[in-house]
């Protein structure tokens, strides 16, 4: 294989105050209850964003089995982690929204109405690609896009999956376009709109003046988990009315709000190359380490990750998984680093990950 796959997004990660509170939380409003992995160790590798120093932490990356990426859950465990001190406006650089799938978005609208520790901003509205959809905000602050997408892995009675995207405040559309069109693939534009838009009025800032472009992938995506993400959408958004602020400006990576946006890859040497060719090198490299390991243990999985910035310093994970736990409560893991990189799991393989299935009362 001499060219890098991107088989979709695999999560968006959640930096919080208390990992056990938190993940409750996450079952009751995105039924995020399929343990893939959970870490609870030492994050050797991240010091370019930790301060220089390694930090402890609790991490895990729950899914929802309807299908698309999932969150990864993720709290400091020996330092205080400090909380954003302004109101995030639309139109700040990072991830300011992720995007979660609906096949009935007026059905969801109703189900997040009724919910509590949840807060329905705005209307529910037509977006910018003509579907139906509304914006929630958790009881963390973090706010989350409901759009429509109608695929379902495992039909499980509910009207929302997983993670199908992100919104992203950037300074320049075009110089971003290198990151998510020339390197993550997202060629496809759904949308390319200058104005005000309804769907966003409910949100800080949201009655100014942005261009919005939608993206996505014009060609369906490959690898081993492609069948469980999906297709997904990046929305790059910049504000046209005022000096946006970065959202992590003087935090840590791993801090409360979406800490990143995180790809699953196959073949990361040809990634590398990319990457450098267009001017985004690897950032951080698990590959480069005291045993020149390619493989690097993430207690109950195991593989390669590396992060590059957008031009606004917005985190970008890749991952390339080497094991994962199938059914980790008969002992069944799977080896990927013999399977064909561009052929999908099988769906009864995929349908398994639900033997992960967590209770609230037992975090």
């Amino acid at each position: 294989m001499d060219k890098y796959i991107i088989s979709g997004i695999q999560q968006i990660g959640i930096g919080v105050e208390n990992f056990s509170e938190a993940w409750k939380h996450y079952i009751d409003v995105f039924n995020m209850d399929i343990r893939i992995l959970e870490d609870d160790t030492v994050a050797e590798l991240m010091l370019p964003y930790t301060g220089g120093s390694p930090q402890k932490r609790h991490a895990c990356i729950a899914l929802n089995m309807q299908g698309g990426g999932g969150f990864e859950i993720w709290q400091y465990s020996e330092r205080k982690p400090k909380t954003i001190d302004f109101d995030i406006n639309f139109g700040d650089y990072g991830v300011i929204a992720a995007k979660i799938k609906s096949r009935n978005v007026e059905q969801s609208f109703e189900e997040f109405s009724k919910k509590k520790d949840i807060q329905i901003l705005g209307n529910l509205s037509k977006g910018i690609d003509g579907n139906k959809t509304f914006f929630i905000k958790d009881k963390y602050g973090n706010i989350f896009q409901i759009i429509y997408d109608n695929y379902i892995l495992r039909d499980e009675k509910r009207s929302t999956g997983g993670i199908v995207g992100g919104i992203i405040g950037v300074s320049n559309i075009e110089k971003s376009l290198v990151v998510y069109r020339d390197i993550l693939g997202y060629d496809k534009v759904l949308s390319d709109e200058t104005g005000n838009f309804e769907d966003i009025s409910g949100l800080n800032s949201g009655n100014q003046k942005f261009r919005r472009v939608l993206l996505s992938h014009s060609k369906e995506r490959k690898g081993p988990f492609a069948k469980m993400f999906g297709q997904s959408y990046i929305e790059l958004v910049q504000a046209l009315e005022r000096k946006p602020r970065k959202i992590y400006e003087g935090r840590y990576w791993g801090d409360p709000g979406f800490i990143q946006i995180c790809f699953d890859v196959k073949n990361i040497p040809s990634l590398q190359k990319k990457c450098e060719s267009l001017g985004f090198p690897f950032t951080v490299d698990s590959s480069v380490n005291p045993n020149n390991s390619e493989t690097f243990d993430m207690g109950e999985a195991a593989g390669q990750f590396t992060y590059i910035e957008d031009p606004d310093g917005t985190l970008i994970e890749l991952v390339e998984a080497h094991k994962i736990p199938l059914m980790k409560k008969f002992g069944i893991y799977l080896n990927l680093k013999k399977r064909n990189p561009e052929k999908s799991l099988p769906m009864w393989m995929l349908k398994a990950l639900r033997f992960g299935r967590v209770k609230k009362e037992d975090l």
